[in-house]
């Protein structure tokens, strides 16, 4: 047999010989500081660093930016020990103090990666700087304090957003992951959404800090978000939120050369173990799922997107069956459209505007196409009292000084109706969106009312899947965050506290909307493509393959036999 330059037997074929690696998809996540030793053939990793989040600011104080998001892959050696540094959030501004700024969260590291720590948020009390007024750079930038003009922090290029500028009588939210912070006048001024389109990892981290919300609102640990911005400053004011630390995410990948020598693939093929096409159909289980709606301005609860699913074993929401498997043929592309998440009602002026709908997202098989509707918006209150609009979820009605306001249908088989808001007596009522699983919580002078505040999450529940291979709670409805605080963003059944915007890519309703997703899961024997890259697919246990789309895409499929 001849042989090549190098002299290895390769059947005449001479190229460049890709390294390999075969470090078996181990994962390893940690949440503290510590050490990772690859295995002996592992030569290649793919890495999720998450940064630690900026502290919030203080007196109309700016949202913390969020912890830098980097998803990367790293040349290792085998057999190797890798520190793997975990960031610590940046502190908030402690009571009663005055002029002093957020401090910015901490980066992480693996190997030669670095991901930066988000942004503190700027302050009321100090000077135009950035740090104090103007939010600080980082991962993510934090967002401006209110009582005048004042730049947001800068975000890192490819991890993370800028976060939201100050005008006079405006507060800046901390950037995220996903999107810039918002900027706008009075409270709750919503953060830039995280990230979950990491093939390491289906939760969502990075998100940005709430701008000039209700005292405290620390970040929870490990996923990188900012911390919340106080409303008030000056003597006798409370703290604002601390960010949250970050987490280091390490997967050795299996990568082998993609060229075969003619002895390997003569041997294979003699054996009966070379693959070869197959053209025959096969079912696919899918879950598609809208965006959220926004709240009204200073009103009721978005809601959820419209929830379809076929998984066996399951419910598709509004109290609807799983559905049919898709059909899918081999050698096609569909295309997918991920919907956006509705942008916030403002608060001011009067009359306040009803919030937003979420957008549709769409699995667009000619066999079995499959639309579900984005979440209604939550209706307004003040004068120009509205009942919530109707969606995938419907959103919270709004209540004042007497009229009743239903909150918005649900879409058959998608979701469920928003709480109805009743008022008497100059109270302003907000009631809460629905949810995939169940309706929002009803509003009354004794319920989410400017009398009244309810704690704990309100929002009608969402529902779980485990598609992915884990359950996960997706489309929970919003409360209205200024008649209900909640101890964090998302709830125990994945609906949205106070506050707050709905998750990237759970459908949930917010102060923003979440945007939508789309995932599919086909059996073993299917090879999958996805556009673009930051869609990803991910193999089971079981050797079934997962697609998930987080952003408008394409899917493909051939199947081996």
């Amino acid at each position: 047999m001849p042989r090549n330059k190098s002299g290895s037997a390769n059947g005449g074929v001479i190229g460049k010989t890709n390294k390999s690696s075969f470090g078996k998809c181990t994962v390893t996540s940690k949440t503290s500081t510590g050490t990772i030793t690859t295995q002996a053939a592992t030569r290649v990793v793919q890495a999720l660093i998450i940064a630690g989040g900026g502290g919030g600011g203080k007196g109309n104080g700016g949202g913390g930016g969020a912890g830098g998001y980097l998803c990367t892959e790293i040349i290792v050696c085998g057999s190797t020990p890798y520190t793997a540094t975990v960031g610590g959030g940046g502190a908030s501004v402690p009571a009663p103090a005055s002029g002093v700024a957020a401090t910015s969260g901490a980066n992480s590291s693996f190997s030669t990666a670095t991901s930066t720590g988000g942004g503190g948020g700027g302050s009321h009390d100090g000077p135009d700087a950035q740090g104090f007024r103007g939010g600080r750079d980082g991962g993510s930038g934090g967002g401006s304090g209110g009582g005048g003009p004042a730049a947001g922090g800068s975000g890192t290029s490819c991890q993370g957003n800028d976060g939201g500028a100050a005008t006079p009588g405006n507060t800046g939210g901390g950037g995220g992951a996903g999107a810039v912070g918002a900027s706008g006048p009075g409270g709750c001024i919503a953060g830039g959404a995280g990230l979950s389109s990491s093939p390491l990892s289906c939760s969502t981290f990075s998100a940005g800090g709430v701008g000039n919300g209700p005292a405290g609102g620390n970040a929870p640990d490990n996923a990188g978000g900012g911390g919340r911005g106080a409303s008030s400053g000056g003597p006798g004011a409370s703290a604002s939120g601390n960010g949250g630390s970050g987490r280091v995410i390490v997967k050795e990948l299996n990568k082998a050369s993609g060229v075969w020598s003619i002895q390997s693939q003569f041997s294979a093929k003699s054996q009966g173990t070379w693959p070869k096409p197959s053209l025959s159909p096969f079912s696919a289980q899918f879950l598609v799922i809208a965006g959220g709606g926004s709240i009204g301005g200073s009103g009721g609860g978005g809601g959820a997107g419209g929830y379809r699913s076929s998984v066996p074993g399951e419910s598709s929401g509004g109290g609807g069956s799983a559905e049919s498997l898709s059909p899918i043929t081999v050698c096609t592309t569909y295309s997918i459209t991920i919907g956006g998440g509705a942008s916030g009602g403002q608060p001011s002026p009067t009359p306040r505007p009803q919030g937003n709908d979420g957008s549709n997202t769409v699995f667009a098989n000619p066999a079995a196409p499959i639309t579900s509707t984005g979440g209604g918006g939550g209706g307004a209150p003040g004068d120009g009292a509205t009942p919530g609009r109707s969606g995938g979820s419907g959103g919270g009605g709004a209540a004042y000084n007497g009229p009743t306001h239903p909150g918005g249908s649900g879409t058959s088989n998608q979701g469920y109706a928003g709480g109805t808001a009743t008022s008497s007596g100059g109270v302003i009522t907000t009631a809460a969106g629905g949810g995939a699983g169940a309706v929002g919580t009803n509003a009354s002078p004794g319920v989410m009312s400017s009398s009244t505040s309810t704690p704990g999450y309100q929002g009608g529940a969402g529902l779980a899947s485990s598609i992915t291979g884990s359950p996960v709670y997706r489309a929970g409805g919003s409360q209205q965050g200024n008649y209900a605080p909640s101890p964090s963003s998302v709830g125990p059944a994945g609906q949205t506290g106070s506050c707050q915007a709905g998750a990237a890519n759970s459908g949930s309703g917010g102060t923003n909307g979440g945007s939508g997703v789309v995932i599919l899961r086909s059996p073993s024997d299917t090879d999958i493509t996805v556009t673009p890259g930051t869609n990803s697919v991910a193999t089971l246990p079981s050797g079934e393959k997962v697609a998930t789309f987080t952003v408008t895409g394409t899917y493909k499929a051939n199947k081996f036999v």
